[in-house]
Order: structure tokens, then C-alpha cells, then sequence
């Protein structure tokens, strides 16, 4: 038997997954020891691809004249499904409205029952 609270959760996920317009991809940084040569190098795979996704976007707000552009305090946030895992780390790229831009992240999202939110910053290198 179902309970009310399912039904719910069930309900609220599928509102909520109905407002992502934007696709994901998440690729990793891994290494990868050569057989024959025994050497360790890296190579990126693709672990995630085509996932729906929402980027949201807060802090948005003009730069103080002192402050360089990446001071400017918006935070960017991927909302997705909480059945998928992301690794710390991971090269995430997003297209969503006619935009596309890579982003990673450092920390531990923060998974409910109806999505997951990972708090992104822009990509620059792999570390």
C-alpha cells in the first residue's frame, strides 16, 4: 500500500523535474594505467550524458568597482535527479537556454527525496 506521503514525493518530483530545461553531462578525470608501459596517465569519461537538469542562479548583482568580475557573489546551483551520483570533481556541462558552459564542483551535494543540488563554480583546469 501506498502511503499519502509517497503519492506526495512522487507528485512533487515530477513538478519539479517538469521545470528542468537544461541537459547535463558530467565527465570525469580518471587514472589510467597503461598495460604495457606500466605508466599512469589521465583520461576523461564520460560518466553521465543527456541528463535533464535546471540551472538556477542567485546572487546576481552588479561588481563592486574594486572587486574583479569573479567577486561579483553569484552562486550557481544544478538541480537533478537524486538518483544520479555526481562525483566531487567532476566537469559538469550544461546547455540551457541556448547557453552552454562547464562548471565542477568540490563539495557533498545535497540530496532529498525529490532532487539533488550541487552548487557549481565555473570551470577552469582539471586539478
Amino acid at each position: 500500500m501506498v502511503s499519502g506521503i509517497e503519492v506526495a514525493r512522487v507528485a512533487a518530483r515530477k513538478a519539479l523535474e517538469s521545470t528542468y530545461e537544461g541537459v547535463a553531462t558530467v565527465v570525469e578525470h580518471r587514472k589510467v594505467k597503461d598495460k604495457g608501459t606500466k605508466l599512469t596517465s589521465h583520461e576523461d569519461v564520460v560518466v553521465l550524458e543527456g541528463q535533464p537538469c535546471k540551472l538556477s542562479f542567485s546572487g546576481i548583482g552588479a561588481v563592486d568597482q574594486g572587486e574583479p568580475a569573479a567577486g561579483a557573489g553569484q552562486t550557481v546551483k544544478l538541480f537533478l535527479s537524486p538518483d544520479v551520483p555526481v562525483k566531487p570533481g567532476s566537469k559538469i556541462t550544461v546547455a540551457q537556454s541556448g547557453v552552454t558552459a562547464d562548471y565542477t564542483y568540490s563539495g557533498v551535494p545535497a540530496v532529498y527525496e525529490t532532487h539533488q543540488e550541487i552548487v557549481l563554480e565555473l570551470f577552469r583546469e582539471w586539478a
